[in-house]
């Protein structure tokens, strides 16, 4: 929640400028949520976790616009502009932030519902691995971040689990 007379807004980043502008909007005594989800990056064959804006580009300041200098925002390093409507920054329903941060797990990653890209009998394509290229059809989610595919080899249909990150629509 934000103290007495401060409203949420939205700010501007310049890119990948989100955690610059919020450590210099810090110092400058505003109130900074800048929310972030755990994203899987696949590079060079290997797969790590990194805590990614859910928003890029964007994040929250509380303002309290009668009695706070807000208008030294927009000069702030890392900041583009805020988001106004008409001539007045444009206020975030308070309740929006306090969702996100109730979704926020230990590590302070908000939590999203993965709902799986495919249903059910939709065809695919494997993108990555021993299987690269080959064609199947999405049976179902195993877990989080698994999904089971039926592949044609050999004649037969054979049912194999693989990442989710291994598969595009065909």
């Amino acid at each position: 929640m934000t103290a007495s007379g401060q409203q949420w807004y939205v700010v501007q980043t310049h890119p990948h400028a989100e955690g610059k502008a919020a450590a210099h909007l810090r110092r400058q005594g505003f109130e900074v949520y800048l929310p972030r989800y755990a994203r899987r990056r696949r590079h060079a064959r290997r797969v790590d976790i990194t805590a990614s804006p859910l928003f890029p580009r964007y994040l929250f300041v509380a303002i309290d616009l009668v009695h706070q200098r807000w208008r030294a925002i927009r000069s702030t390093v890392g900041v583009t502009n805020l988001v106004y409507s008409g001539d007045e920054p444009a206020p975030v329903p308070d309740d929006v932030v306090r969702r996100l941060k109730q979704r926020e797990d230990s590590k302070g990653c908000v939590q999203l519902d993965l709902a799986p890209r495919f249903s059910a009998g939709d065809t695919v394509r494997v993108v990555d691995g021993a299987f690269s290229d080959c064609l199947g059809l999405f049976e179902s989610m195993s877990d989080g971040e698994r999904v089971l595919v039926l592949l044609d080899l050999l004649g037969r249909k054979v049912r194999v689990t693989m990442d989710i990150d291994t598969i595009e629509a065909a």
